[in-house]
This record gives structure tokens, sequence and C-alpha cells, in this order.
């Protein structure tokens, strides 16, 4: 009980960050029916931006107080983030949104690569280590249970921040716009929506919500490099998915099932596989829920919202 306990524990920890990607991957979706394979790497841009941050405050205010650099971090970090995806829609998608559906899709891909190749110039390839800003002693709130108070800030800040987009998308004008330029680009626009604006804020908001996710992997993990944001990137589309992509309530479920799903299996795999798999293969429960959704609810858990883009 223990250990089921345990991993549950985990698996709402790294839900909530696959939760936070998922939905920039959703609310792309929605509008365009674009697949930004890229977002993933905005992730990793956020996590590094925040280290190299965190390592010049600790060279000119090695007195400032660890919460408050952490902070100068993140706001250092988000605003990058939002103009990396800005320019990512202004400059890789946005003249290819009357092209076959293989275009925009295989540009997205190769954005991947090459932010995850830009990357590798500016910081390197070795690994870096992320400095432990917050707590990490474990608490112990049920006996054999475990969690650090990183871990528990992690489930509040990405709950609250899903929480302020779903009232951001469904009671701001701002929402209102974005649901009528997902629903019909033409129609929305003749009503005076700027839709090129809307798409591109899109985007931003995406790329800041992965800044903070990006921030959050690094802390609980410890460690940063120029390839951390392709697995994350993988999963949180993953979540998106088993949701419902195009749904914001589904990929923030589809990102908390996942997250349940992979730790749960990473504590009993030894068992169910009688010894031949262990929890280094904790992946593969991830893309065995995306082959099964896509072959039996190809419109995820909640369904999809813009249908006509399934």
């Amino acid at each position: 009980m223990e250990t089921l306990l345990q991993q549950i524990v985990n698996g709402l920890v790294v839900g909530s960050v696959y939760a936070l990607v998922a939905l920039g991957y959703t609310m792309v979706y929605g509008i365009l029916g674009l697949i930004n394979f890229a977002h993933g790497e905005v992730v990793m841009v956020g996590a590094l931006t925040a280290l190299q941050t965190l390592l010049f405050l600790m060279g000119v205010a090695p007195d400032m107080a660890p919460l408050l650099k952490l902070a100068i971090a993140v706001l250092v970090a988000v605003p990058v983030c939002m103009i990396l995806g800005f320019l990512m829609e202004r400059l890789a998608y946005r003249r290819l949104r009357g092209a076959p559906r293989l275009a925009p899709l295989i540009t997205a891909i190769g954005m991947s690569f090459l932010l995850q190749t830009l990357a590798m110039i500016i910081w390197g390839r070795n690994y870096h280590t992320f400095p432990q800003l917050i707590s990490t002693d474990p608490l112990q709130p049920i006996d054999g249970v475990f969690i650090t108070p990183v871990q528990i800030a992690i489930v509040i800040i990405s709950a609250l921040m899903m929480a302020g987009l779903i009232l951001l998308v469904t009671k701001t004008r701002l929402g209102r716009a974005m649901r009528a330029t997902a629903e019909n680009h033409r129609v929305a626009s003749l009503m005076g929506v700027d839709t090129n604006a809307i798409i591109a804020l899109t985007f931003v908001i995406g790329a800041g919500l992965a800044a903070v996710a990006g921030v959050m992997f690094a802390s609980n993990y410890g460690i940063a490099h120029y390839a951390m944001g392709f697995m994350p990137g993988l999963k949180a589309f993953t979540a998106a998915v088993l949701g419902g992509i195009g749904n914001l309530g589904g990929a923030m479920l589809g990102g908390i099932v996942l997250g349940l799903v992979e730790a749960v299996g990473a504590g009993y795999i030894e068992t169910m596989t009688f010894g031949f798999l262990n929890s280094s293969y904790q992946d593969i429960f991830a893309f065995v829920i995306l082959g099964i959704v896509l072959i039996f609810r190809p419109t995820g858990l909640l369904g999809e919202r813009v249908s006509d883009r399934a």
C-alpha cells in the first residue's frame, strides 16, 4: 500500500508538469489544427534560460534569498520563451496556414531539431546541475509516503496556472476571441477579431506555460540539458491526445492520468513482467496508451472541441 501511495504522489507531480505542457499543444491545435512538435523544446529553453539566470545571480548577488533568485529566473525565462513562441509562429508557421497538413508538421519537427541544435551550441552537450533553491528534504505525511517541498510547490503552482488559463479562456474578451477564432477563422475575422494576433497570442501563452513547466521539471530532477524537452514534450502530446486534443480540460485530465499511469506502472512493472523489465522502462506506458487511444478512442477521453479538424 505504501508503494502504491508513493507512486500516486509521484504521478500527480509529474502529471502536473505534463498537463501544463499539454495545454500548449491543445491550444495551438484547437485554433490552427497544428501539432507543434517543437513545443517540448520551449520547455528546454525555459529551463536552461532559468539556469543561466540563476548562475548569473549567484555570481553577482550570492546573498540574495533563494526563492527571490528562483522568482527572478522564472520572470526572465517566461518572456524569453514567449518571444520564442511568437517568432516560431511568425517565421515558421504563419506562411503555412493554407498549405497541406504535412508541410507544417514537417516544419514543426524541423523547428524541434533546430532549437535542440542551437541549445547544444549555446549551452553545450553536457548535463548541467540545476540549483536546488527549494528544500528537497522529504516530508512524510503518511508512514512510508514521502513528498518534498519542491513537489508540493509544483502541484500547487500547476493547479493555479491551469485554473487561471481556464478563467482566461472562459471569462475574458481575449478568451472569447480565442474561442471564436478556433470555431471559424473567417467568420471571426469578419466580426472584427484580429485572428493573426489571437493565433500569435496563443503561441505566446503556451510558450509561457512551457517555460514554467521547464523550470519545474529541472527543479524536481536537478538537471538541465539541451535534449531535456524532447521526452516530456512527447509525453505531453500523448496526454493531450489522451484527454482529447483541442480540449483544455482534456489536456489537464490527460496529463494527470498519464502521470499516474506512468508512475504506478513504474512501481509495479518488474512484478508485472516477472523481472524481465524494471522501472527504467517506464516510458513504455506513455506510448502504449497513445497507441490504445488512437486505435479505440481517437477523440480522447473528453472528445474534441473542434471536430472538423480531427
